[in-house]
C-alpha cells in the first residue's frame, strides 16, 4: 500500500510538537503568570486611589472630569459599563474604547488622546517610568491626567456611591449597607472560582491546575443555581454589585469560556436557573447596550494566539434568547 504523503512523518510530528510546546510555554509565561503547579496567578492592580468627598482627597466627585477607558471584550471593564448604565451616569462620566492589538499584545486607542495612541503610553503619561501591566478598565482624571484607579472591583463601588448627585438613578443602590457583608462573601467566592476561575481553566499550564480550577468553577456554578431557585438575585429580590460582577462572566461563558477556555462540563443555558437569571440581568435597563457579542468573540478568539493559533472566530452562538421573557418572579413564586 502506498504511503499517504499527506500525513507528516513521525519525526516531523515530534519536532513540530516540541517546537510548538516550547513556544507555547514561552508565550503563556508572558500572557499568564503561573505558580510552580502551573496555576494561573492574576497580578494585582497598581492604581488604587478613591474618589470621595473626604477632606484633602485629591479626587472629589465631579461631572465631566472622569473618564473610563474600557475594552468591550474585557469582562472586568464590562463591569464598569454595566454599573455606569444602571446608575444612569452616561452624561457624567465619558467612555473611551480601546482595542487589543493581536501583533503587539497591547491595548490601542481608537484615536489619539492626550498625545497617546496606546494604553501603555497613557499609563506612562500618568506615571512616568511605570513598568507594570497596562490593563483595562481605567478610571482617569482628566483634570490632572492621572489614573485614579485600575481595579474594577473598586471602580464599580465608586460609581455606585460617589456620583449620586449626577446620576439619573441615585436611589438605585447596588451596594446597600444592610447587604454589604453578604455581597462581599459572594464576591470573594465568585472572584476566585468563577470570574478568575474561567481564566484559571483557560490559562492552566498543567492538567492538575486545570482540573482543580474546573472543579471549583462548576461547584460554585452548581451552588449558585440552587440559590437562584428561591432567590431572584444573589442577595434577594434586588440586583447588587455581586450580580454585576457575576453577570459579565456569565455573558461570556457560552460564547468563549465554554470552548476556548475548556470550561465545557456545562453551558450556562443548560442550568435550570442560571440561564434565565442571566436573561433577567441582561434585560435590566441599559445593560444589553453594554454587551457587544462580536467584540467579545474578536478579542478572545482573535487575540489570544496561544489558545487559538489560527485566529479563526466562530460564527455562533446565537444570543437572541437573552431577549426572551425570563419569568423569574413567577418561577420563584412557584
Amino acid at each position: 500500500m502506498a504511503k499517504n504523503k499527506g500525513i507528516p512523518g513521525k519525526s516531523i510530528v515530534k519536532l513540530g510538537k516540541f517546537v510548538w510546546t516550547t513556544m507555547w510555554q514561552v508565550m503563556m509565561s508572558q500572557l499568564a503568570p503561573r505558580n510552580k503547579t502551573g496555576e494561573y496567578i492574576r497580578p494585582e492592580s497598581q492604581f488604587r486611589n478613591f474618589i470621595s468627598t473626604k477632606a484633602n482627597n485629591p479626587f472629589p466627585p465631579a461631572t465631566n472630569r472622569y473618564r473610563l477607558y474600557v475594552g468591550l471584550g474585557c469582562p472586568w471593564a464590562h463591569r464598569t459599563l454595566v454599573t455606569r448604565a444602571l446608575k444612569g451616569l452616561e452624561e457624567a462620566i465619558a467612555v473611551s474604547i480601546v482595542y487589543p492589538s493581536p501583533d503587539a499584545g497591547i491595548w490601542v486607542l481608537s484615536e489619539t488622546e492626550l498625545g497617546c495612541n496606546t494604553l501603555p503610553e497613557l499609563y506612562q503619561l500618568s506615571q512616568p517610568g511605570y513598568r507594570g501591566r497596562s490593563t483595562v478598565p481605567i478610571l482617569w482624571d482628566s483634570q490632572t491626567n492621572t489614573i485614579v484607579n485600575n481595579e474594577s472591583a473598586e471602580i464599580i463601588v465608586m460609581l455606585n456611591s460617589e456620583f449620586n448627585q449626577f446620576a439619573r438613578f441615585p436611589d438605585f443602590d447596588l451596594y446597600p449597607e444592610s447587604l454589604k457583608a453578604e455581597i462581599d462573601q459572594w464576591n470573594e467566592r465568585i472572584y476566585h472560582t468563577v470570574n478568575n476561575g474561567v481564566y484559571r481553566c483557560g490559562f492552566a499550564q498543567t492538567q492538575t491546575a486545570y482540573d482543580r480550577a474546573s472543579q471549583e468553577l462548576f461547584a460554585t456554578l452548581d451552588e449558585i443555581d440552587v440559590v437562584l431557585k428561591t432567590s431572584r438575585y444573589l442577595c434577594g429580590d434586588r440586583p447588587t454589585l455581586a450580580d454585576v460582577r457575576l453577570f459579565t462572566t456569565l455573558f461570556r461563558f457560552d460564547i468563549v469560556y465554554y470552548g476556548l477556555f475548556k470550561c465545557n462540563l456545562r453551558r450556562i443555558r443548560d442550568y435550570d436557573y442560571l440561564g434565565v437569571y442571566l436573561r433577567d440581568l441582561y434585560q435590566l435597563p441599559g445593560v444589553a447596550a453594554t454587551c457587544d457579542l462580536e467584540s467579545v468573540k474578536r478579542d478572545y478568539y482573535g487575540n489570544l494566539f496561544p489558545l487559538n493559533p489560527g485566529g479563526i472566530i466562530p460564527l455562533g452562538p446565537d444570543i437572541n434568547d437573552l431577549s426572551q421573557p425570563h419569568n423569574r418572579v413567577k418561577m420563584i413564586n412557584n
